[in-house]
């Protein structure tokens, strides 16, 4: 199956010297998520609305500064493998390219609806993350921003009493402090109501006076989260999942306890697709690297022999499927990155997941695996025990991707 059908030609391109103040006005101005840079001809990367929202950028800055290596595929790419692109460059939207010049983009999306008949064959408890990441309503808006920006995430559920109240969206955050600090008159921040843009509020009232801007961040997240939240069982399938989210317009849903009604977690549809990624390999440890490209003196085997090592420590421990997500960011020492690994395990004893974060991937990936293995000495999980899928559930869920 290939992405032939699902590739739209609309899309917004912009060169390479283009201010960077332009290119946020065109995602102002229309429901963009991703806009294609390009040299004259040459596709040179993408800038997303959440990488410009969550950057500190001078307007006069030209857009080929921010530009963000996603990877090009073909018209006729295998839906499966634009999937895997997707999840290893952490995009929503890859350029297709034809005869070297874009084309137009394949999005999450249009993914979605096209395997979607398919979802059936999994839950939201096979693929939802278990670590909530939440702040209360009282938690201060500069507080919630970085918890935005430095978990990489675009919505945070406000948590009262292990219930969620509502949402803040990265992008709302955004839009209000912007707005507000370039005012030039304004009256009192205590004009400002709940419900944010989400609710239609207006966020008229403030100016940039001195100390203002301070006084906006020390809001409470109560001012501007909006109350709309839908959440999801874990044992409803992901198909239901992804119906939800296109029919709400929001790519993420608070997973609830069954039996308790409190959240447990959230699924994305970054999750979904990463389920649909998934693929035993002739009974070889079912791990899957996104960013491997990024191991110094590490491949494949060395990282799956990792988790072996890790997990055989401890008993008779089934993994299910291990998932390990490598991150470089801008930051150097002596010439080499500083890199995020992730690792999430899936196993029949529950769910464990860790982060790691070092100068160069080897040394990360090594202390994620540190603290997991820490975590399975003390038995902490993230999750109940899971069972492993039958043979059945798996060919009906990753056969077709393996029959073309």
């Amino acid at each position: 199956m290939d992405i032939t059908e699902i590739v739209s030609t609309s899309f917004t391109e912009f060169d390479i010297g283009t201010p960077v103040s332009k290119v946020a006005g065109a995602f102002e101005n229309q429901e963009l998520d991703v806009v294609v840079v390009t040299d004259g001809d040459e596709y040179r990367g993408v800038v997303s609305r959440r990488q410009l929202a969550s950057s500190s950028n001078q307007p006069s800055a030209k857009v080929g500064s921010q530009v963000q290596h996603v990877p090009a595929v073909e018209r006729t790419e295998d839906v499966r493998e634009v999937a895997r692109l997707m999840i290893g460059s952490d995009a929503k939207t890859l350029p297709v390219l034809d005869d070297e010049r874009v084309y137009g983009v394949v999005t999450a999306d249009a993914v979605l609806a096209t395997v979607r008949p398919f979802l059936d064959a999994a839950t939201v408890d096979e693929a939802y993350s278990a670590e909530l990441i939440s702040v209360t309503p009282e938690t201060g808006i500069g507080k919630a921003l970085n918890t935005l920006r430095e978990s990489g995430i675009a919505h945070l559920p406000a948590v009262e009493d292990d219930e969620v109240v509502g949402m803040l969206s990265l992008y709302d955050v955004i839009e209000f402090t912007t707005r507000g600090g370039s005012r030039s008159q304004g009256g009192s921040s205590g004009n400002v109501g709940g419900g944010g843009k989400a609710a239609g509020g207006s966020h008229g009232g403030f100016g940039a006076r001195e100390g203002e801007s301070d006084r906006m961040l020390d809001l409470p997240v109560r001012n501007l989260m909006s109350d709309a939240v839908v959440t999801i069982g874990r044992d409803a399938t992901l198909d239901e999942v992804v119906e939800t989210m296109f029919e709400q317009e929001i790519s993420s849903l608070v997973v609830t306890d069954s039996e308790t009604g409190e959240p447990s977690g959230i699924v994305t549809k970054t999750d979904v697709i990463k389920a649909l990624t998934w693929e035993q390999d002739n009974g070889r440890q079912p791990v899957q690297v996104f960013g491997l490209d990024l191991l110094d003196g590490m491949d494949y085997d060395g990282v799956s022999a990792l988790i072996e090592s890790m997990t055989s420590k401890y008993g008779d421990m089934q993994v299910i499927k291990a998932s390990i997500e490598l991150q470089e960011h801008k930051e150097q020492t002596r010439g080499v990155p500083l890199v995020l690994a992730r690792i999430r395990l899936v196993t029949d004893r529950g769910y464990f997941t860790a982060d790691g974060e070092g100068y160069g991937a080897t040394h990360a990936l090594r202390l994620a695996a540190n603290t997991v293995e820490r975590q399975l000495l003390k038995g902490k999980t993230y999750g109940q025990s899971k069972k492993h899928p039958d043979a059945e559930e798996e060919e009906k869920l990753y056969g077709w991707w393996l029959g073309g």
